[in-house]
């Protein structure tokens, strides 16, 4: 399980238009947003990155850098990207299963072809929204069993307005005995 104010694990990945990505290399003066989505196969996915792209500035004018990951491949990637008319918000591809796990992202199996008509991978990894320091330390976490649900990115732009005005620390730290 990760650990608010601890170090993430590793995330090096290609991307469709922005060259490499390295989240230990990002660069961003606050940090970075992380959503991790199932793939090209989910629709809500499609809604869900759709508003993600409409925030990208949002976030960048707050100092936080965006990034939308999966396990599908360039071409199924490069397919949801056009889907969402994606121009600012970088698509990482070609995320391990085993790297979803170190993230504690939950992993799914194929139920063959979705509503869309669009075969689902044999294996996935459900969603996760991450924020994470320019340090590479966990700030804000949230992964799903469902692809329903999801948190806002509106909302997390606005927690991240208080966060920044207040200099509010990541919370849930403790790891001790309760």
């Amino acid at each position: 399980m990760l650990s608010p104010r601890k170090k993430t694990p590793d995330l090096n990945l290609p991307t469709l238009d922005h060259g490499a990505f390295d989240l230990s290399a990002d660069g961003s003066e606050r940090g970075t947003v992380i959503c991790f989505y199932r793939g090209l196969h989910c629709p809500i996915c499609a809604t869900y990155l759709t508003e993600f792209q409409k925030h990208v500035a949002d976030f960048a004018d707050r100092g936080v850098k965006a990034v939308a990951v999966s396990s599908d491949g360039e071409d199924r990637a490069r397919q949801m990207a056009e889907k969402i008319g994606a121009d600012t918000l970088r698509i990482a591809y070609d995320l391990p299963l085993s790297v979803a796990r170190d993230w504690g992202l939950y992993i799914s199996t194929s139920r063959g072809k979705t509503s869309l008509g669009i075969e689902e991978p044999a294996l996935f990894s459900e969603p996760g929204l991450f924020m994470v320091t320019p340090e590479q330390t966990l700030y804000y976490g949230s992964v799903q069993t469902m692809p329903f649900v999801r948190p806002h990115f509106s909302e997390l732009v606005g927690a991240l307005d208080f966060a920044i005005a207040k200099d509010y620390p990541a919370r849930g730290e403790y790891t001790g005995a309760v």
